[in-house]
C-alpha cells in the first residue's frame, strides 16, 4: 500500500501519508483509487474528527502523477472530455467535510495541487518549494491552477504556472502570499499540523464540519464553473505525448527560488 493511514483515538486525528518516498510520492493509478477510498471511508468514522495529509521521506510532499501511470490512461478523442485519474484524490471531491490540514516538506508540484487545493490550510517546513512544471513540458496547467487560484493571488499563481519549472516558490514566499499559514523548521511541519488538528478535533464536530462547509460554499460556484472548462483546455492545448516525452528528456531550465 502506498497510502498509509494512522489514527489517534485519543485526539481524534488521522494522518494520511503518501508513501512512495523513492519516487517523490508521485501518485500511481492505484494510489489515486486508494486516496479516494480513504476520504470516502472517513465519512463513516465518527472517531476521526480532523485529518492531516503529508508525504513520506521529507524530500517531497508529492510531485503529481507518476509519469508511467499517466501514459497508461487512455484518452477519449473528444475535446470536451478527459479521463484524469487525479480528479478524485482530494477530500472535497469525495464529499468529505471534515477538516484537512496539509503538512508539506520538500517539493510540492503539479498534481500535488489537487490535494493542496482541497485542504483547509497548509503548514510547511522551511525547505518546502512549490512549483508547476506543466508549461515547460508542453502541458496545460488547468486543474492545478484552478485549485490553487482559490488560495493564491492571481499574479502569484500566474507567474508560477507560466514560468513552469524555471521558478520555485519558497516556503517563506508562500507564507507571505497566503498560500501557507505557518512555516516551521525543516521537518517540523507534520508535528505542527498534528497539533493544530488536535485543537480542531477537540471542538464539537458538528460545528467544525458546518464551518468547513460554509467556508467552501463561498468559492464553490466559481470553482465548479472553472473546472468545467478545464478538460477542453487540456485536450486542446496539450502537446502530443511523443513531443511531451522529448521535452522531458531534455535538461530543464535552471530554477530560481523566491
Amino acid at each position: 500500500m502506498s497510502v498509509r493511514v494512522e489514527r489517534d483515538k485519543e485526539t481524534g486525528v488521522a494522518v494520511v501519508t503518501l508513501d512512495r518516498p523513492a519516487k517523490h510520492n508521485a501518485i500511481t493509478l492505484d494510489m489515486a483509487r486508494e486516496l479516494a477510498a480513504v476520504w470516502r471511508g472517513f465519512r463513516y468514522e465518527d472517531e476521526v474528527r480532523a485529518i492531516v495529509v503529508t508525504g513520506a521521506g521529507g524530500r517531497s510532499f508529492c510531485t503529481g502523477i507518476d509519469r508511467d501511470a499517466a501514459g497508461n490512461v487512455p484518452q477519449p478523442s473528444s475535446p470536451y472530455t478527459i479521463d484524469d485519474p487525479l480528479l478524485a484524490i482530494g477530500p472535497k471531491a469525495n464529499d468529505l467535510w471534515k477538516p484537512v490540514i496539509a503538512a508539506v516538506e520538500g517539493m510540492a508540484c503539479g498534481g500535488a495541487f489537487y490535494l493542496l487545493g482541497e485542504a483547509e490550510f497548509l503548514i510547511a517546513g522551511e525547505d518546502a518549494a512549490f512549483f508547476d512544471p506543466h508549461t515547460t513540458y508542453g502541458m496545460v496547467s488547468a486543474f492545478e491552477t484552478i485549485h490553487m487560484a482559490q488560495r493564491m493571488p492571481h499574479g502569484e499563481i500566474a507567474r508560477m504556472a507560466l514560468m513552469g519549472s524555471a521558478e520555485r516558490i519558497s516556503a517563506r514566499r508562500a507564507y507571505e502570499t497566503g498560500l501557507v499559514s505557518e512555516v516551521t523548521e525543516t521537518g517540523g511541519a507534520l508535528a505542527a499540523a498534528r497539533a493544530a488538528a488536535a485543537v480542531i478535533a477537540s471542538a464539537p464536530t458538528e460545528a467544525v464540519q458546518g464551518t468547513v462547509r460554509a467556508l467552501w460554499s463561498t468559492r464553490e460556484a466559481a470553482r465548479t464553473q472553472a473546472l468545467a472548462h478545464a478538460p477542453h483546455l487540456v485536450t486542446l492545448g496539450n502537446l502530443p505525448s511523443d513531443r511531451q516525452a522529448e521535452l522531458f528528456t531534455r535538461r530543464g531550465p535552471e530554477f530560481r527560488t523566491r
